[in-house]
């Protein structure tokens, strides 16, 4: 990611220091990392995976990461395994970098942080040289700083200096919860912890600077979640992708499914990472092993989930845009606990957090009458939702006793715009979720239309490991004997799939014959190609041809080199047969459909998703992988994009053979538009 710093911000009062750092010129806490206004984009090689910020001291790692050291002591202090790919770790495992890394990183260019006063850049090992015996402006600094420790008179005091003004805050709960804006140092920290699960707590600090973004962390979090089922053998209602044997190397929650154990708790979100099933470290196994545990019956199900947060970040655009609005805050009283309070929340693609869509007539709310429509929810009872879902604030006022407390933000004659169906326009909502105790309600996407075969020069070899085997099958039958099998996919389908077969009955001439497994993905019937068809299409066609005295089929079966698991029947408790998201990944690309997914940002943003796979030496070529999406960012907004999806080109330009060192830059140097060509695999059903 792009590592941009901000000018220096005076912070709360109760955890900045008096004067500003002699060595980096900037306000943070005497533990924490200096701060640097960097001249150029920083190479991602040199930053911190903890703090996103270019490597300070830096310390490598037994399994080749490398971090800050001040970043990684603080974070084995709490932790024994590597933030990045999750590896027992010890601190005293670790060393130095090299002293050509700390010679380029010294060497990286940054500006004097006074640039008021003084517009001079130099390397940033020279800064502190500058501060003290060249900069000007630090100088002005420090003889303010001097007077007012020693005033002349005892009267009216100069207002203070541009370093020294506090600026103005994010809306905060003035009541004795905990505050809706953290305490913390302005150097950015990755929290994978905080006091509720759930919670979010970034650090707000604001710039006078218009123009420069400000200083971010990505704010993620691990926790154990307990989920129920009445029948022990339910299916959670999610999809999964990833594992040890895939570039992924986590297993990473890719949909859940409405209306599903899964939705009804309203805890796990796409884009978790599942690190624990019942006790059992699940970080390391493959994809196979981890839908097994997943479908394991039972009536209490415990998962250890890491999920990112978003980037704690705040532009000072941003906030002047609420300058003209008040919080306010709103107490609804339950009779009891599963009285619904009639509010339907939403999400907008244009704004982070969540809004009031309306009032349901009739409603706990409605009667109340000091919630609006569009207002932005900015906490329920204590909890921070200022980057939250519409289904985490549903499961926090389902499980509400009887007060829920609410505040929210309101910018006068402000009114949220109708939802819309299929066909409209608008952008102003994605989903929504009502608290009226039920799952969440995703409104309809418009189809998409620009999805088509996968081009000659996008298409690849088969990753290593797999093999596909075609085979033709001709058989003799009675005019009215039936084929004898179900069927699923289609291009119709959400991800255009290919038809494959679902289950061989054991009436018919294709059991009778055994050459069509389950899971093969059928070609042509008779010479009509079945490839480009829909569902019903394909059961049409299929039906004609099976009245024949004689039918020749022609069908793809992938096979998995490395291991037989793909052709094992996982207990399934139920679930109606799909192919597992691995086996998809050995299908040959002229079956691929594409689509291309256009992403927007300002100047201030990153993309806001991560990409894993691309060619390395030791595993030669391997397909680029989406591994995580960042709540509140493009990606997340546009909510095409998914984890799984393999990247195939980058506006237009095929990423087939590139590494990852290649396409990371490629990625970085498009500014405000990129088009995404991605194939999106269904992720396995647990």
């Amino acid at each position: 990611m792009l590592a941009v710093m901000a000018d220096p911000t005076a912070e709360d009062p109760t955890s900045q220091p008096n004067e500003l750092c002699c060595e980096c010129g900037q306000f943070h806490l005497l533990l924490d990392n200096h701060l640097y206004n960097f001249q150029d984009e920083v190479d991602d090689e040199l930053i911190c995976h903890i703090c996103l910020q270019p490597l300070l001291q830096p310390m490598d790692t037994p399994c080749g990461h490398t971090y800050c050291f001040k970043c990684l002591e603080n974070f084995m202090q709490e932790y024994n395994f590597c933030p990045m790919d999750r590896k027992k770790l010890s601190f005293q495992q670790c060393h130095k970098s090299s002293l050509l890394v700390r010679n380029l990183l010294d060497k990286l260019v940054v500006l004097c942080p006074f640039k008021a006063d003084c517009q001079q850049t130099m390397q940033r090992c020279e800064l502190e040289a500058h501060l003290q015996n060249r900069c000007p402006g630090f100088k002005k600094y420090k003889s303010e700083l001097q007077r007012k420790k020693n005033p002349i008179s005892k009267g009216k005091e100069d207002p203070p200096t541009k370093a020294e003004t506090t600026p103005p805050k994010d809306p905060e709960v003035p009541s004795g919860g905990s505050s809706l804006v953290a305490e913390s140092s302005a150097a950015a920290v990755v929290s994978l912890g905080t006091a509720e699960p759930g919670l979010v707590n970034p650090a707000f600090e604001e710039t006078e600077e218009a123009d420069l973004p400000q200083r971010t962390s990505l704010v993620a979090e691990t926790t154990t979640i307990e989920i129920h089922r009445e029948d022990p053998e339910e299916e959670l209602g999610m999809r999964i992708v990833g594992g040890k044997d895939t570039p992924l190397g986590n297993i990473v929650v890719q949909e859940v499914l409405r209306d599903s154990v899964i939705a009804a708790d309203g805890r796990i979100a796409p884009g978790d990472h599942i690190l624990e099933v019942n006790g059992v470290n699940i970080s390391s196994v493959t994809h196979c092993q981890a839908v097994s545990f997943l479908r394991h019956p039972g009536p209490v199900l415990h998962l250890m989930v890491l999920q990112e947060k978003g980037f704690s970040n705040k532009t000072a655009q941003q906030d002047s845009s609420s300058t003209n609005r008040e919080v306010i805050h709103v107490t609804l009283i339950k009779r009891e606990r599963s009285e619904p309070l009639g509010i339907k929340l939403i999400r907008k693609t244009d704004e982070a957090g969540i809004f009031i869509l309306d009032l349901l007539e009739g409603g706990l709310a409605a009667k109340n009458g000091k919630l609006s429509r569009n207002d932005r929810v900015l906490s329920i009872n204590g909890q921070d939702l200022r980057q939250g879902t519409p289904e985490a604030a549903a499961q926090i006022i389902q499980t509400s006793d009887s007060r829920v407390n609410f505040v929210v933000l309101r910018q006068p004659g402000m009114q949220l715009s109708d939802p819309v169906e299929d066909g409209s326009t608008s952008n102003s909502s994605s989903s929504s979720s009502s608290s009226n105790g039920g799952s969440p309600v995703h409104h309809r996407r418009r189809p998409d239309q620009n999805h088509y075969r996968r081009k000659s020069n996008y298409q690849k070899d088969l990753p290593q490991g797999y093999a596909s085997h075609e085979k033709t099958v001709a058989i003799k039958k009675e005019p009215k004997e039936s084929l004898g099998i179900t069927i699923g996919g289609g291009r119709d389908n959400k991800n255009k799939l290919p038809i494959y077969v679902t289950s061989v009955q054991p009436i018919g001439c294709l059991f009778r014959d055994g050459r069509i497994k389950r899971g093969d993905v059928l070609l042509s019937i008779n010479g009509i190609d079945l490839t480009h068809l829909n569902y019903y299409e394909a059961v049409s066609a299929l039906k004609s041809n099976a009245a024949s005295h004689s039918v020749t089929l022609k069908a793809l079966e992938i096979v998995s080199l490395n291991s037989t698991e793909l052709s094992l029947d996982i207990k399934e408790q139920g679930f109606s047969w799909s192919p597992l998201w691995i086996s998809w990944l050995g299908l040959p690309s002229y079956l691929h459909c594409c689509q291309d997914i256009v992403l927007s940002k300002g100047n201030l943003e990153s993309w806001g998703f991560s990409i894993v796979g691309g060619f390395e030496e030791s595993k030669g070529n391997q397909p680029f992988f989406i591994k995580t999406i960042v709540p509140g960012t493009p990606a997340f907004r546009d909510r095409k994009l998914k984890c799984g999806d393999e990247i195939v080109a980058v506006n237009g330009v095929p990423a087939i053979g590139m590494s990852n060192s290649e396409l990371i830059p490629m990625l970085k140097e498009q500014r405000n538009k990129v088009t995404l060509t991605v194939v999106s695999w269904p992720g396995s059903l647990v």
